[in-house]
């Protein structure tokens, strides 16, 4: 496992308190196994990020989206904040390599699982604030998670906006077939595939079927936009 001052690095920000860090790095299985004294896994940091990054993008798409009621900035929030586009938005700085996990859950794959990383990242968030105040908490938000919105919106809403594309476009509708299973019974990885009549638009890995399809349309929309954008 990597270790903090390199996770530091990757993020550029420099803990003055890095115990911090550990905290928000640390599963509940591994204080579990390590018999670490109570309350000292992510679990209350999580509770703070999740304050701080739901203030954070407010602010930002109530600035930078002036033209969207109350309604569809709720919605375009939820979409940003969710486990799945927090999961995503942690592989970009390969949060899971860096998570304390207890030797079970690590075994069974718990370093790609959406809800460990996911929670890591507000967890993360949490610790920054707490450690560097709101401002450089609000920087690694705006950075990791607030950037590249239209992507991102994408990648939570493929399946429907795929459907919508193969309707609108093609008359026609999208199809999901699993191609493999590979793995333990504990941590498979599944792949599928995203198709639009025989066409085959989009491929996608996951630890779930349904976290497969969604990579799989969402691969199939960058690629769909990539061949609007070439015309």
């Amino acid at each position: 496992m990597k270790t903090v001052r390199e996770f530091q690095k990757t993020i550029g920000y420099e803990f003055k308190d890095e115990n911090l860090l550990k905290q928000a790095l640390t599963h509940s299985s591994y204080a579990n196994e390590k018999r670490m004294k109570p309350l000292s896994d992510n679990e209350r940091l999580e509770f703070l990020g999740d304050a701080v990054l739901e203030m954070v993008s407010s602010e930002f798409l109530y600035l930078n989206y002036s033209s969207l009621p109350e309604g569809d900035l709720t919605k375009l929030r939820a979409s940003m904040v969710c486990e799945p586009t927090l999961a995503f938005c942690a592989e970009e700085i390969k949060l899971g390599e860096f998570v304390f996990l207890g030797k079970g859950e690590d075994k069974t794959g718990g370093r790609k699982r959406k809800s460990v990383v996911s929670d890591a990242m507000e967890a993360v968030i949490g610790a920054i604030f707490l450690d560097g105040g709101i401002e450089n908490a609000k920087k690694f938000i705006l950075k990791y998670i607030m950037n590249d919105i239209e992507h991102k919106r994408m990648f939570f809403d493929s399946k429907t906006m795929l459907q919508e594309i193969a309707q609108g476009e093609f008359k026609d509708v999208v199809t999901y077939e699993l191609v493999s299973e590979e793995g333990p019974a504990h941590a498979k990885e599944f792949t599928a595939e995203a198709s639009i009549g025989d066409k085959v638009l989009g491929v996608g890995k996951g630890h779930s079927k349904k976290s497969a399809e969604q990579m799989a349309a969402y691969n199939a929309l960058v690629k769909l936009k990539s061949q609007e954008n070439d015309k």
